[in-house]
């Protein structure tokens, strides 16, 4: 008889406990977590979750960076039967009141001394009335905030009750495959960033799928320079590693020096992430100063990886195996190349269909395109997204009744299955790995008050890829400058939206309905 797979996330946990307890699952700095102590740390936050209050499918947010504590609290969430909303690190105060507010956050998980930011401060006149609680997991805590109760790490740990731990154990039990688990919010071309909702199930297939694609396995070291905000780091890293059995050793910052050192000093042997991550670490003049032959697995992924970094991966570093993959917020990862695949495939593909997925290409008329022909890609597979969060105009557009998922992408399949990405939704761009969508952008630039229209594109740029470039029309008599406009963009929206230059126009051309 086949082994019964877990069928939530707290389960999961449980069984990779059960079976590599004493080995280790979180280092971090000096603080070691087994898999034992991680899950009993995470029992401990759940019920001190239900000791604040907190009810089983409320929503808690996480705002931080990568640390032993994000994963205890990502755990703990699930562990109290919530649903985890994670927010960007590099959101200023407004984006992320927007998406606690749209979300109905009723407990907030955050920091105040990341990099001399202070999130709970940015939030300072928000208007969030169902954010009750918040919990600073490091740094100051403020004596009192008019968002909610504020409290410190340790005291959440040490609040849990005899009834909020039976509370907590009785809501692991009741947890389906189609509770909701999380909602990852991703930027649309409307400008309006949409909810993506998210079951046990479908989550778990992610990461299981991610295990298979790469050869994850237990006493694997996993470096996480990937943000846990993020798909790539909270499934296809937090949870792929608990499927696995891996070790998770958390970044806050990708810094390559740091990097490097660590890599030597702790053995890594995993180290996903975007292309320039690779290409910094190439580039760097002492590499060759640091031991890096422990490393075995690179993933990767964007639509336009020079095929010259893939070769120089391949040649100067000793990774075995190098994958490139296709996922999306709202699918998981839909497609990857495989371990027979060479430097050609792996830089100018992104694989084949992983198990489950089917692959549609369509005209504009929504027909199948002809052999060879490019077309927008459309995904059906078992982790593709339950709907967006309040939005079934959205849902409606994106997702078909029979469970088609419009990606926006253009594609290109080989006679051999590799799919091509020839093209992206029309307006977005990606700055150093991160989506940035001018709708979105230009909605923050409009709140500048000498801005009266503004349009944004994505510009070639040699470190990051692409950036952006806003065309800006002023207020009559306004005297801002375009560095003026970029320093105000750097204080309202996170540093990959903000554009890195600026022209300044008498008008924009207008197309015939005014837009």
């Amino acid at each position: 008889m086949a082994e019964q797979l877990p069928q939530t996330i707290p389960g999961l946990l449980e069984a990779t406990a059960s079976r590599l307890g004493d080995a280790p699952a979180v280092i971090d700095g000096d603080r070691t977590l087994t898999y034992s102590e991680l899950l009993a740390e995470s029992r401990n936050f759940a019920a001190g979750l239900v000791a604040r209050g907190v009810r089983a499918g409320e929503r808690v947010a996480i705002w931080m960076p990568n640390s032993w504590r994000w994963i205890v609290s990502v755990l703990g969430v699930w562990q109290a039967g919530c649903v985890l909303v994670p927010i960007n690190t590099r959101f200023k105060g407004t984006e992320a009141s927007d998406i606690l507010r749209r979300a109905g956050v009723r407990l907030l998980v955050t920091v105040t001394d990341f990099l001399d930011t202070d999130y709970v401060a940015m939030l300072e006149g928000a208007s969030l009335p169902e954010l009750a609680d918040l919990v600073v997991a490091s740094g100051a805590v403020p004596p009192g905030a008019a968002l909610g109760r504020t409290t410190g790490w340790d005291e959440l740990m040490a609040s849990a009750t005899t009834d909020a731990v039976t509370d907590a154990a009785a809501r692991r039990k009741a947890l389906t495959t189609e509770a909701p688990s999380d909602i990852l919010f991703t930027s649309g071309t409307t400008g309006q960033p949409k909810g993506v909702v998210m079951t046990h199930s479908r989550t778990l297939q992610v990461a299981r799928d991610w295990v298979a694609m790469t050869g994850l396995q237990a006493g694997d070291r996993y470096l996480m320079v990937n943000p846990y905000f993020h798909m790539f780091g909270l499934k296809a890293g937090i949870l792929a590693s608990i499927t696995a059995g891996a070790t998770m050793y958390p970044e806050p910052v990708f810094d390559v020096d740091a990097v490097l050192r660590r890599v030597a000093a702790e053995k890594i042997t995993v180290l996903p992430g975007a292309p320039t991550i690779y290409q910094a670490i190439l580039d760097h003049p002492a590499r060759d100063k640091h031991d890096l032959s422990s490393l075995r697995i690179a993933v990767t992924g964007a639509a336009d990886i020079p095929v010259s970094l893939i070769r120089r991966i391949y040649d100067e570093l000793p990774f075995k195996v190098v994958i490139s993959g296709y996922g999306l917020t709202e699918a998981g990862t839909a497609t990857g190349t495989g371990p027979d695949d060479g430097p050609d495939e792996v830089a100018t593909t992104v694989g084949r269909a992983r198990p489950g997925f089917e692959i549609r290409l369509v005209d504009p008329a929504g027909s199948d395109v002809s052999e060879g022909d490019a077309g927008e890609i459309l995904l059906r597979g078992p982790s593709v997204m339950l709907h967006y969060l309040d939005d079934p105009r959205s849902t409606a557009a994106s997702l078909s009744d029979d469970g088609w998922l419009r990606t926006g992408d253009i594609g290109r399949l080989d006679p051999d299955g590799l799919l091509r990405i020839v093209g992206r939704a029309k307006d977005m761009f990606i700055v150093g790995g991160f989506n940035a969508y001018p709708a979105e952008i230009e909605n923050l630039l409009l709140g500048h008050p000498d801005i009266r229209s503004v349009a944004v594109i994505g510009i070639p740029d040699e470190r990051l890829g692409e950036v952006g470039m806003a065309f800006v029309v002023l207020e009559d008599g306004a005297a801002t400058t375009p560095d003026d406009i970029i320093t105000w963009s750097r204080d309202h929206m996170a540093n990959y939206k903000a554009p890195r230059r600026v022209e300044i126009l008498d008008a924009l051309p207008l197309n015939a309905t005014g837009k």
